[in-house]
């Protein structure tokens, strides 16, 4: 997998509404009305990770979830990154 570069991941963060650049990473991070809901969207996450076999690092915070995105084999951004956050915007979208 190939890391992209710098010009790539801002064509591909313009496209994107809830995830921002941090130290290399993808980052977003969601407030649910509760912890259930959060826990429940991390569920939901979770298959959707699982299934494109690409891992977010994330925490959960009572009803607050930060999701941070990385391709650590590839030492950066990879499209791997940004194809999950897009799954992940369709999730909490309802799509």
């Amino acid at each position: 997998m190939k890391k992209l570069t710098e010009q790539e991941i801002q064509n591909e963060i313009k496209d994107l509404q809830y995830w921002d650049l941090e130290e290399g990473m993808l980052v977003t991070s969601l407030d649910f009305k509760n912890f259930a809901d959060a826990f429940a969207m991390m569920t939901r996450i979770a298959f959707e990770a699982e299934a494109n076999n690409h891992h977010p690092d994330w925490s959960n915070v009572y009803n607050n979830l930060t999701i941070r995105l990385t391709t650590h084999d590839a030492g950066g951004l990879t499209d791997k990154d940004f194809h999950l956050a897009r799954r992940i915007e369709a999730i909490i979208n309802g799509d």
